[in-house]
C-alpha cells in the first residue's frame, strides 16, 4: 500500500489516533492468520507410479556377459584399454560447449528456486519518497507551496493454502530435473565421443586394408603383364586385373572423406577446432575391443541409473505442485500490509524542514483479503489443465521406463548377433585367403583362368572390409549397451563442471555469491 501525500497536519493527527480496541482486534486477526498459515497444503503430493520391469534380461551370463558383483567404480570406456579414448572423453567434459550450457542452466534453476523461496517472506518491501511543487486557487499566500513525503511500505501475502510452498516444491523438482538433464547429456556425450572415435578407427582400418589389397593387386597386375609379354595370357587378363585394382583404389578417397567428417564431428564434441583433432588422435591404434566381459546391470537398478528416467520423474513432481498452486486460486488470499511515513509542506506557517517532526509522522497497517468470485469456471478449468498435464508427465515417466528396457534389449540383441556374425566373417576370411592363394597357384600353372583369381581376390577384399566394419559395430554396440544402462554410472559421483574462464566472465557481470565457483573443468 503506497503512502498518500498528506496535505495538512490535521489529517496526519487523525490517522495516528487509532482506538486501542481496533488495534487490539487487528493484532488478534494477524496472530490468528499467522497461526493458521502453514496448516493447509492444497493439491496432491507426487507419488512415483509403479512400473513393471523384467526380472532379468534376455541375454544370459557367460563368457561374454556378466552381472556386477558390486558397484563398479571404473568408467566403462576404460575397458577398451585405449588411453587416447580416455583422454578424449576427459577433454569432452572440460571443452564441450553444450555441456557448459547445461551447467549454466543449473545455475539458472538454482537462482529461480531462490526467487520462489523469497515469496514465503514479505513480497513487497519498498521505500518511497516524493517532492511536489503545488499550485492552487486558494488565498494568495497559500496558492503556491511545496510538499514532500518519505516512507516505507510492507505487504505480505500469507501462504495460507500452501501456494508458495507448492511453488517451491515445483522449482525444487525442476532444479533436480535440470541436474538430471546435465547427467543425461553427460551420458550421451560420453557415448557419442566413444562411438565417433570407434568409427574413426574403423575407417582407418578399412583404409589400411584397402591400401594393402591395392598393393597386392598391383603385384598381381605386374605378374599378369609379364605373362602377357611372354605370350602366356591374353590382354583380357590384364584389363581385368586393372579393373579390379582401380575398383579397390576408388574406395580409398570415399573412405578418407568419411574419415574427415568423423574427425571434424569429434572436434566439435571435444570443443576444439577441426585442425587440432589429428594431433589428439595420433597414429591409428586399431579398432577398440573390450578387454573383459560386458557388465550387465540388474533390471531393477535401471530406474536409479538412467538420468532420463530421473528427469521424467522430477518433471512429474514439479507438475504435481502446479495443481496445488492452481487450486489455491479458488480460495481467498490473506495479506498483511503496513506503511509508515513522514510528510510535510511549506504552506502557511509550515516548513519542509519539519518532515521528521513527530506531528509529521503517520502510519497504517492491518489485514486484507482478496477472493476471485464469479470466476470458478475459469479457475476450476485451470486446475483441470494442470491435472491433465500432471497425468501426461506420469505417462511420460512410465513410457521412459519402457523405452529404457527396450533400448537395453535392443543393444543386447544387436551385440550378441554382431559377435556371431563376426565369427562367421572371420571363418570366411580364412577360407578366402586360402582360396585366393590356390587360385593364383593354379593360374600360374595354367590350370585355371584369371577370372577365378579375380573372383577369389574380390571376395577376400570384401570379406576383410566387412569384418573390419563388424568389429567397429561390436565396439559401437558395447557403447550403446552401456548408454542404455545409463552409461557413466560406474564413475564416481559427477559434479557440475564449468571452465574457470567462463565462471570469471559471469562473475565480472553479476554477483553470483556462493553459487560460483562450480567445479572447474578438469579438476578432480
Amino acid at each position: 500500500m503506497l503512502i498518500n501525500t498528506l496535505s495538512n497536519r490535521y489529517q496526519k493527527k487523525q490517522m495516528t489516533k487509532i482506538p486501542r480496541t481496533i488495534l487490539s482486534s487487528w493484532l488478534s486477526i494477524i496472530v490468528l492468520i499467522l497461526m493458521e498459515s502453514g496448516c493447509a497444503m492444497l493439491g496432491p503430493d507426487h507419488t512415483t507410479p509403479e512400473v513393471e520391469l523384467p526380472k532379468e534380461w534376455s541375454a544370459r551370463e557367460g563368457e561374454f556377459f556378466q552381472y556386477p558383483s558390486s558397484d563398479e567404480q571404473v568408467a566403462w570406456w576404460t575397458y577398451f584399454n585405449d588411453p587416447i579414448l580416455d583422454r578424449l572423453i576427459g577433454l569432452t567434459y572440460s571443452g564441450n560447449l553444450t555441456l557448459q550450457s547445461a551447467a549454466i542452466r543449473i545455475l539458472e534453476a538454482r537462482a529461480q528456486l531462490a526467487v520462489v523461496q523469497g515469496n514465503l517472506y514479505p513480497q513487497s518491501q519498498e521505500m518511497n519518497g516524493d517532492l511536489f511543487a503545488i499550485g492552487s486557487t486558494g488565498p494568495a499566500d497559500d496558492r503556491y507551496y511545496n510538499s514532500g513525503s518519505i516512507g516505507f511500505d510492507l505487504g505480505w501475502e500469507i501462504d495460507f493454502w500452501g501456494k508458495f510452498r507448492r511453488a517451491i516444491e515445483s522449482a525444487d523438482a525442476n532444479l533436480y530435473g535440470i541436474v538430471a538433464d546435465y547427467d543425461d547429456l553427460l551420458v550421451s556425450l560420453t557415448a557419442e565421443v566413444a562411438r565417433t572415435y570407434i568409427n574413426i578407427r574403423t575407417i582407418e582400418e578399412r583404409i589400411r586394408l584397402a591400401k594393402k589389397n591395392a598393393e597386392l593387386q598391383e603385384e598381381s597386375l605386374n605378374l599378369v603383364i609379364v605373362q602377357l609379354e611372354a605370350g602366356l595370357v591374353t590382354e583380357l587378363d590384364v584389363l581385368q586385373a586393372k579393373t579390379l585394382l582401380s575398383s579397390t583404389k576408388s574406395t580409398i578417397p570415399a573412405l578418407e572423406a568419411t574419415l574427415s567428417k568423423y574427425s571434424n564431428s569429434l572436434a566439435v564434441l571435444i570443443g576444439v577446432l577441426p585442425g587440432e583433432i589429428s594431433q589428439l588422435l595420433g597414429d591409428s591404434t586399431g579398432i577398440p575391443a573390450m578387454g573383459r566381459a560386458i557388465v550387465m546391470e540388474i533390471p531393477a537398478e535401471l530406474l536409479r541409473r538412467r538420468p532420463d528416467i530421473r528427469r521424467q520423474e522430477m518433471q512429474a513432481a514439479a507438475q504435481a505442485a502446479q495443481i496445488g498452486i492452481a487450486r489455491a486460486e479458488l480460495f481467498p488470499s490473506f495479506t498483511l500490509f503496513g506503511s509508515i511515513g513522514w510528510s510535510a509542506n511549506d504552506r502557511g506557517v509550515g516548513s519542509l524542514g519539519d518532515i521528521f517532526e513527530s506531528n509529521s509522522f503517520s502510519y497504517s497497517f492491518g489485514p486484507a483479503f482478496r477472493w476471485n468470485l464469479f470466476q470458478y469456471g475459469r479457475l476450476k478449468n485451470q486446475v483441470r489443465v494442470q491435472d491433465a498435464r500432471y497425468q501426461q508427465t506420469l505417462l511420460a515417466y512410465q513410457n521412459s521406463v519402457l523405452n529404457a528396457a527396450r533400448e537395453v534389449e535392443d543393444a543386447l540383441s544387436t551385440l550378441s548377433h554382431t559377435v556371431i556374425r563376426a565369427k562367421y566373417l572371420l571363418e570366411g576370411i580364412k577360407t578366402s585367403e586360402k582360396s585366393t592363394e590356390l587360385s593364383m597357384l593354379q593360374y600360374q600353372e595354367g590350370l585355371a583362368d584369371y577370372q577365378r583369381v579375380l573372383d577369389a581376390t574380390r571376395s577376400l577384399t570384401q570379406k576383410q572390409d566387412q569384418y573390419a566394419q563388424t568389429q567397429g559395430e561390436i565396439a559401437a554396440s558395447v557403447v550403446a549397451l552401456y548408454k542404455a544402462f545409463g552409461g557413466g554410472w560406474q564413475m564416481p559421483e559427477q559434479r557440475v563442471r564449468l571452465p574457470e574462464e567462463v565462471q570469471r566472465e559471469m562473475s565480472s557481470r553479476t554477483d553470483w555469491g556462493a553459487q560460483l565457483p562450480l567445479v572447474q573443468a578438469g579438476e578432480e
